[in-house]
């Protein structure tokens, strides 16, 4: 069963206007079907993950590309890298739009070729898991927190109580997961993390030890949410800082976790300079951290965690799917006042804070106010994601905004 995914008319808009469209994005979340989807019977689809057709791509690129022409779409191209030249050299020649659709799993690898080899030839797109609005078959669009623009998502929008949504949150957002319902997401994570730390992590990136990496990644999965200390992660690692810094630059560039960097302004003081941690896949993260079933990860001592690495993902990738950069941030001061989300857009910056209730109170907005000091930027509309039953107001400029309307 094919999902409709929201990056399709961004995928279509880059095809029309470049001659290579690059798709970047973790194992399994729909790259190759979701081209195929679009490709249709218009182009030859050739998977870098044969073996037989890789080793031609890798040690005979030329006769690669006699044998197959463009349009084409190649899939996994982290695995030939010494393609990238021979695609400059037929693109610059064709000069025609939409030739070349390749994906790669590890953007951290390929990127460098591409930005050598095709600089000003490639759109890149980024693609994460399924969001809610998706699974739902809902219209999809970047999140604005503007008042009518969440009047206008309650006439399009479904309502979920906790129990669904911490079912969503424990099976994450895989497409497969939701094609096939009775797949046990235990089974498919457990496959999914022994791929990624042999096929990426120990050949590509060249990590040497794959229990070590797994046991890092179980350390950073029990901290989403929370800011990022390197040298806290390090020390129950049992790895140097240095390493850290770079097995979590493998774990950002595989978009499986987003780093948020803090809020800066000059005319906000005392500002933390941690980033924050989110997984992107909550499923994932409740797999590493051993959650049995989403009734007991609701009722757990990291439920408020998962809820806002949840919301987190929603709206990073409302962002991603319209092809834009997501704006968010997120603001703490040395004396521990919290926003947990800022979204940056339209000259306006938009505080938004997270809380699993279902009657969060006044309280959750007392720290909105550490932002007016700002006169280079306006303060938009304040949102308080919740499971409130309704879109309600908490004054005139703040929002209770139910999850579900995310």
């Amino acid at each position: 069963m094919y999902i409709k995914r929201a990056i399709e008319e961004t995928l279509q808009s880059i095809s029309a206007t470049l001659p290579v469209l690059l798709l970047t994005g973790p194992r399994q979340v729909g790259k190759s079907t979701v081209l195929e989807h679009l490709a249709g019977n218009t182009r030859l689809i050739v998977s870098l993950d044969d073996p037989d057709i890789r080793f031609l791509a890798k040690t005979d690129p030329s006769l690669f590309m006699q044998r197959y022409h463009p349009p084409i779409l190649i899939d996994e191209i982290q695995y030939a890298p010494e393609l990238l030249p021979y695609i400059k050299i037929t693109v610059d020649r064709s000069k025609r739009n939409g030739d070349f659709w390749l994906t790669g799993s590890q953007s951290f690898l390929i990127m460098k070729g591409v930005s050598e080899s095709l600089a000003g030839r490639v759109g890149i797109a980024q693609m994460v898991g399924l969001s809610f609005r998706e699974i739902d078959a809902l219209p999809s669009c970047p999140f604005n927190p503007e008042p009518q623009e969440l009047m206008d998502r309650l006439k399009v929008s479904r309502k979920i109580d906790v129990r669904e949504l911490y079912e969503r949150i424990f099976r994450g957002s895989m497409p497969r997961l939701y094609a096939d319902p009775s797949i046990d997401p235990g089974i498919f994570y457990r496959s999914y993390i022994e791929s990624y730390l042999k096929r990426d992590i120990k050949d590509l990136a060249q990590v040497a030890d794959e229990l070590a990496f797994y046991k890092f990644m179980t350390v950073t999965a029990a901290r989403t949410a929370r800011p990022l200390v390197y040298e806290e992660i390090a020390q129950e690692c049992g790895v140097s800082s240095p390493t850290v810094k770079k097995w979590l630059s493998i774990l950002q560039s595989s978009n499986i976790i987003a780093l948020v960097q803090p809020y800066s302004n000059n005319m906000l003081k005392r500002i933390t300079k941690m980033p924050l941690i989110h997984f992107l896949d909550t499923g994932l993260c409740a797999h590493l951290l051993r959650w049995g079933n989403p009734e007991t990860l609701e009722r757990g001592a990291m439920a408020g965690a998962f809820f806002e690495s949840w919301v987190f993902s929603e709206l990073y990738k409302s962002f991603l799917n319209a092809g834009r950069e997501p704006p968010l941030y997120y603001y703490r001061d040395k004396d521990k006042k919290e926003i947990d989300i800022l979204i940056l857009q339209n000259g306006k910056v938009y505080p938004v804070e997270v809380k699993k209730s279902g009657s969060p109170g006044k309280d959750a907005i007392k720290h909105f106010s550490v932002l007016e000091p700002l006169s280079d930027v306006e303060v938009g509309t304040g949102s308080v994601v919740c499971m409130m039953n309704d879109l309600l107001p908490v004054n005139e400029n703040n929002w209770y905004v139910p999850v579900w309307l995310i």
